[in-house]
């Protein structure tokens, strides 16, 4: 069992940049991904950016790509998502999360953002771009 709990959300200015932090804490045999998802005020969950468990591959949605940049160190159990260059549209609530994989070294490096399919959900910081 893992838990995953976000950090790092506030209000900021367009154009600003915010660091968002996952802590991981508990066991789990499996190697896993962390992930990042957002949720704005009427929408649906939107995948952001994902890190494989041993951190050496990266993918990021289009709306992520080139502004935001995510990170894992192990020794610490801490995921990063770097945010520049806010937008109002960047307002929502961030989740992070994680996806079990198994326990073969080939899966340390997968990730691949499955939505319902993740495993653990932190509960969430509310990250606020206005002027």
């Amino acid at each position: 069992q893992l838990q995953l709990v976000e950090s790092g959300g506030g209000l900021v200015q367009p154009g600003g940049s915010l660091k968002l932090s996952c802590v991981v804490s508990g066991s789990t045999s499996l190697y896993y991904e962390i992930a990042w998802f957002r949720q704005a005020p009427g929408a649906e969950h939107e995948a952001l950016s994902c890190i494989s468990s041993d951190g050496k591959t990266t993918k990021y949605s289009d709306s992520a790509k080139g502004r935001f940049t995510i990170s894992r160190d192990n020794v610490k159990s801490t995921v990063y998502l770097q945010m520049n260059s806010l937008s109002p549209e960047d307002t929502a609530v961030y989740y992070c999360s994680a996806d079990e994989w198994g326990t073969s070294t080939i899966v340390q490096t997968l990730c691949e953002m499955r939505g319902q399919l993740m495993d653990y959900w932190g509960e969430g910081t509310l990250v606020t771009v206005s002027s």
